[in-house]
């Protein structure tokens, strides 16, 4: 019996949400189970992992609801987007593999095509990662851009049966670094915002005490921080904290 740590349950995990991904947002039982067969779990844990998936909107033996998560400008741009996709010519599945196979040898056109076929499937992605921080917009933008790029290095897959694991995956790697940038970028943007306050309302609190605006240094003394973070918190609010004085020289 394997050792249930809290690391390799949490890569257990993660490895099980991108095989969801790749399925349509979807498990089997059997799958859940056959991956935590070497920890031999009692029905009542493996029953919270049933729990865990769908309370993160993957269904167990059944698609799951990827409309859940949808904004309503995430609802509006589809109904647009998809009306556009309508008009590219259909493709069966003979047509589809005959397509990959030609982007396998490096035929530019039927890679092109290929990128065609998969907007589609981008779509159905981006429902995956709604309602993690970002627009579906956005995140169509990048999987249409990772689609492109992932047809042109199909040398790196062994056959024809790999070709559409390895563009979903490129496709689910560009939305998932998207939402990562995109949440890094917030937690800046807060924390630059949660300075200038700090800032702004030190600088107050001093105007107040000595009856005149203040300068960067005493604002900079009294929070602990340095004069040049304290005029980048001044810079980030476009000058507008009154009460440090302009001219700090004297």
């Amino acid at each position: 019996m394997m050792e249930l740590n809290q690391i390799n349950f949490a890569n257990l995990l993660e490895e099980l949400r991108d095989t969801a991904r790749l399925q349509g947002n979807m498990l089997t039982s059997d799958q859940i189970n056959e991956a935590f067969d070497e920890w031999q779990l009692d029905d009542g844990k493996l029953a919270l992992i049933h729990e865990y998936f769908r309370k993160n909107h993957i269904g167990i033996d059944e698609p799951g609801d990827l409309e859940e998560n949808l904004t309503g400008d995430d609802v509006n741009f589809l109904e647009m987007y998809l009306e556009e996709l309508e008009e590219l010519p259909p493709v069966s599945d003979g047509e589809k593999r005959a397509v990959m196979m030609s982007a396998l040898a490096g035929d530019s056109d039927a890679q092109a095509r290929l990128v065609e076929i998969f907007l589609p499937q981008v779509v159905e992605i981006s429902k995956l990662y709604a309602g993690q921080g970002a627009l579906v917009e956005d995140l169509i933008g990048e999987g249409n851009v990772a689609a492109a790029s992932a047809v042109t290095l199909l040398e790196c897959v062994e056959g024809i049966d790999e070709v559409e694991g390895f563009i979903g995956r490129m496709i689910m790697d560009a939305m998932e670094e998207f939402i990562s940038d995109d949440s890094d970028n917030r937690q800046i943007d807060e924390s630059v915002l949660n300075r200038v306050n700090e800032v702004n309302d030190k600088a107050k609190e001093l105007y107040e005490t000595l009856y005149r605006k203040v300068t960067a240094k005493e604002v900079a003394d009294e929070l602990g921080i340095t004069e040049a973070e304290v005029q980048e918190a001044v810079k980030f609010s476009a000058d507008n904290i009154d009460y440090i004085r302009k001219d700090t020289s004297a």
